[in-house]
């Protein structure tokens, strides 16, 4: 028992040292259980976020379009296979971790459970989504867990790319005819208040947030990632002649950020309770690839298998 609270005081030590936790180290079980969670979560919400950008693929409004879009969509992939790289190195496997997601057992960023209804909403998902994914993203990247801060900066690079992509898109229909500045925002008004749900509930409501803290696995508090978002997202919006669809915003003078609205907690539970618009649709739509793509899994394996056999012989001989 001793020696566990000892193992524990030098952990703790270490990490208000600043110093990285790496995979060979000694952890506590609960950071290990946070960081297992937590990391496949994002590599879940990685790989599900491909699913409403791949529903424009093939009706992007041009070839540029095209190609950028599919650049990002492949881009997503890595980031999960990057992220559950990461989280194997805590003793997970890939098996689980996807058996999981399967299953419906584990959870991905409530964001990608609505809709894109227009080629505008590709936009608002690369300025918004991906904008509010940077500004939590950046703070990983500083998170006390090695792999983990290691995988996130180059996530950080490409998202900022997906972000300047989305922007773009909202940008020229804000400057075009009046039916595609409508369509720009609209889609700015649905993806709103979904995107500064992102940064998770209210500090006082979180309930992984002072352990997160204390490990330095999260540097920044929830409301406080919001509020930094909120505040540059509002500027970058009046830039473009696009309206924020929150009628209490408001500029604060005493402390130099916007005031906001409410935010409707009860759709954010809702959603990650699983009754989304589209939360059924994303699972199914997953489980029918990860079948499909049985005999590409069995053909690698058994490949392997031939190729280890080969090898041996060749020693042998």
């Amino acid at each position: 028992m001793d020696n566990v609270i000892d193992l524990e005081k030098q952990f703790q030590e270490k990490i208000d040292r600043d110093q990285s936790i790496e995979a060979r180290d000694w952890m506590p079980d609960d950071y290990r259980k946070h960081l297992v969670r937590q990391i496949s979560q994002h590599a879940h919400s990685e790989i599900i976020g491909m699913q409403p950008e791949g529903n424009w693929l093939s009706r992007a409004p041009g070839l540029r379009a095209k190609l950028i879009l599919l650049a990002k969509i492949q881009d997503e992939a890595g980031h999960g296979l990057y992220l559950y790289s990461a989280a194997e190195t805590l003793g997970v496997s890939r098996e689980e971790m996807l058996d999981a997601l399967r299953t419906g057992k584990a959870k991905y960023s409530s964001i990608f459970n609505y809709p894109t209804l227009t080629w505008a909403d590709m936009g608002a998902v690369g300025w918004l989504v991906d904008g509010a994914a940077i500004v939590n993203q950046v703070a990983l990247q500083r998170t006390s867990y090695g792999p983990y801060a290691r995988a996130m900066v180059r996530i950080c690079k490409e998202e900022s790319f997906h972000q300047r992509q989305g922007y773009e898109i909202m940008a020229h229909l804000a400057k075009g005819t009046t039916e595609q500045k409508e369509m720009a925002q609209d889609a700015l008004n649905r993806w709103w208040w979904p995107s500064i749900m992102m940064f998770g509930p209210h500090d006082a409501d979180s309930p992984n947030t002072g352990n997160a803290v204390k490990w330095k696995i999260k540097r920044e508090s929830n409301d406080t990632l919001r509020q930094r978002f909120i505040d540059k997202t509002i500027h970058q919006a009046d830039i473009i002649g696009l309206t924020i669809p929150d009628k209490d915003l408001k500029w604060d003078e005493t402390t130099k950020h916007y005031k906001y609205g409410e935010i409707n907690w009860e759709e954010f539970n809702n959603v990650v309770k699983g009754n989304g618009p589209c939360n059924k649709q994303r699972l199914e739509q997953y489980n029918k690839a990860f079948e499909e793509g049985a005999w590409v899994r069995e053909a690698a394996e058994a490949y392997a298998v031939k190729k280890a056999k080969k090898q041996q012989q060749e020693i042998a001989a």
